[in-house]
């Protein structure tokens, strides 16, 4: 996998996020935020990411609150419907903050698993990760050959596990994927890993198995920020989740690898 070169200025990168909308006016509508806080609020576990939240989470107006403290959405429960926002500092402050964890990984040669419910957006993300942190020692999981979840197949690519279905990788919240890998991991005897680097299922998942973990989320997905408010969590960062091109993320990208030392 080739190095990232171009490493933009931390103003550079938060213009980049704002122009692409990875961050800044993203394409999720308001309307759409909130109908997912107020499932999560009602005990809908598809929306807590295999995550036990409890009765922690009952009022959708704390989990308003926790998103426009951690991810930017906008704090008036009066808007209902319409534009609503990622802030790109809280963005790339959690890069930042993520990007300690892989350096504090790559010092240890921790062993790492990197999964992906978002392969049309996330999967070169996690895959340039991965080989960063394997050219720094850190031991890249290899999940076993022949698990299945949730009618599908768990496959891995460029180091990265995937949900495919139907000879095709699949958008998934789905727990299930990653809580299957885990699984089989310890009944091999294998020891779990020491960080895991995912997003929506795969990452609350591991959090909630109490692995260290890093995860990306969009602002309609509110359990990993909860998450994250309440220490299950390392790390959650603020994104845009599927943009219109993956390659939007690619400066991102560079500008976590760089700040964790993992890049030439």
């Amino acid at each position: 996998m080739p190095s990232l070169s171009l490493v933009p200025s931390r103003p550079e990168l938060i213009e980049h996020l704002i122009r692409s909308r990875i961050a800044g006016e993203v394409a999720t509508p308001r309307e759409n935020n909130l109908a997912h806080y107020r499932e999560l609020a009602n005990g809908n576990r598809h929306y807590w990411l295999g995550l036990e939240l409890g009765d922690r989470w009952v009022d959708e107006q704390d989990v308003l609150a926790v998103m426009t403290e951690r991810c930017g959405v906008n704090e008036d429960p009066e808007h209902r419907q319409g534009q609503d926002t990622i802030d790109p500092e809280l963005t790339v402050d959690a890069l930042e903050r993520a990007a300690d964890t892989l350096r504090k990984a790559a010092d240890a040669r921790s062993r790492v698993l990197l999964a992906t419910g978002h392969p049309g957006g996330l999967l070169d993300v996690h895959a340039r990760t991965g080989f960063a942190l394997a050219a720094a020692g850190c031991d890249i999981v290899k999940v076993p050959i022949g698990l299945t979840a949730d009618e599908g197949v768990v496959a891995q690519m460029a180091g990265v596990a995937m949900y495919e279905r139907g000879a095709t990788l699949w958008h998934t919240h789905s727990p299930h994927p990653m809580a299957t890998i885990l699984d089989a991991l310890a009944a091999d005897g294998q020891a779990p890993p020491d960080l895991v680097v995912a997003d929506h299922g795969w990452a609350g998942c591991a959090a909630q198995y109490g692995i260290d973990t890093i995860g990306y989320a969009d602002c309609n997905d509110p359990a990993l920020f909860l998450a994250e408010a309440e220490g299950t969590l390392s790390v959650c960062v603020p994104l845009d989740d599927h943009v219109t091109n993956p390659r939007y993320y690619e400066p991102m990208t560079a500008y976590l690898l760089h700040a964790a030392g993992l890049l030439p």
